[in-house]
């Protein structure tokens, strides 16, 4: 009996441990989001599980505009409101 009390008082405190630590391995709904500055330029980029899946691109004069990816898939991003025109990403140099 007094070993049945010990496990349940036992399972009681480590309950909300193991919750706890369930909950921050949990995937996050809000995306994770950074900002920087490139040149005259404020650049958000928008991650989901580490997966940059849109850009937000505020020039200083000028409408802010969106890259999101062409298929979900690919690194070829388009711009949201213009989505027939690719953006041009060559490699110049690789080593």
């Amino acid at each position: 009996m007094r070993t049945q009390n010990r496990l349940l008082l036992l399972a009681l405190l480590v309950a909300p441990l193991i919750a706890a630590a369930a909950e921050d391995e949990a995937p996050s709904a809000e995306p994770d989001v950074t900002i920087r500055k490139e040149g005259d330029n404020f650049v958000q980029e928008y991650k989901a599980n580490g997966f940059v899946y849109a850009v937000k691109i505020t020039p200083k004069y000028g409408k802010p505009y969106y890259l999101v990816r062409a298929d979900g898939t690919s690194g070829q991003f388009i711009r949201s409101d213009q989505p027939d025109m690719l953006i041009p990403q060559w490699v110049l140099f690789s080593w």
